[in-house]
């Protein structure tokens, strides 16, 4: 379970103040599929980025266990970042010279496995993914949800506690998009937690939870099943 508390992040933009995150709490429990929905500029994906461990609040508590990641040093917050999370942004962020299996290798040799057992990991996650037949294509040879689809088997080969994903579809189109959602269920199903920040609402509610956030702050907290 992730809990968060009291949770703010605030900038300079010249002279001015801005407080993107203001005083948010809640928790997530194990296994939950929860979405964060707003509209831009509402803080959603600041707050993603700080329970990712992206970024540093600048006040508050993200506690996982009995441990504050905010008060951890930046050597566990990369540990942590690197076997605990998984992460799926909107603009894939594979590398274009590698193949979709060697992009899914790359982070487990990081981690520290043998390139085997890297490659079995990363083999098992494609084709959890639907990609079984697409392993030796560069990302030019793909399509967008392809692409994604690359980036979450990079995600989920690890198997980490909680899966970020912040706008997945957001550069999609709706068919291709709902083949990502439906991924995205499938994990879930399986008991894998997740956390995606998205815009749209037809997606949001496919979730167990939807936060809604405004000005920084949260505006409603609906289970939606």
């Amino acid at each position: 379970m992730i809990k968060v508390k009291n949770l703010t992040k605030s900038f300079k933009s010249g002279d001015e103040k801005i407080v993107a995150v203001n005083d948010v709490s809640f928790s997530v429990p194990e296994g939950q599929f929860l979405t964060i929905t707003g509209k831009s500029g509402s803080g959603k994906s600041t707050l993603l980025y700080q329970l990712g461990l992206l970024d540093i609040p600048t006040e508050g508590e993200i506690i996982i266990g009995n441990q504050d990641l905010v008060k951890i040093s930046e050597q566990e917050r990369t540990a942590i970042r690197l076997n605990d999370f998984g992460y799926i942004f909107q603009d894939y962020a594979i590398l274009p010279s590698l193949s979709a299996l060697e992009n899914t290798i790359l982070p487990l040799i990081m981690q520290g496995f043998d390139f085997k057992n890297a490659e079995i990991k990363a083999l098992k996650a494609l084709e959890r993914v639907g990609l079984s037949d697409r392993v030796n294509n560069l990302p030019s040879e793909l399509s967008g949800g392809q692409q994604q689809r690359v980036s979450i088997a990079r995600a989920i080969a690890h198997s980490p506690k909680i899966i970020f994903a912040d706008e997945p579809t957001a550069n999609l189109d709706s068919e291709t998009s709902d083949q990502v959602i439906k991924v995205f269920l499938d994990l879930n199903k399986e008991g894998q937690t997740i956390i995606m920040v998205t815009h749209e609402p037809d997606y949001a509610i496919l979730a167990h939870r939807t936060i809604t956030m405004a000005d920084g702050a949260i505006k409603s907290d609906v289970l939606n099943k």
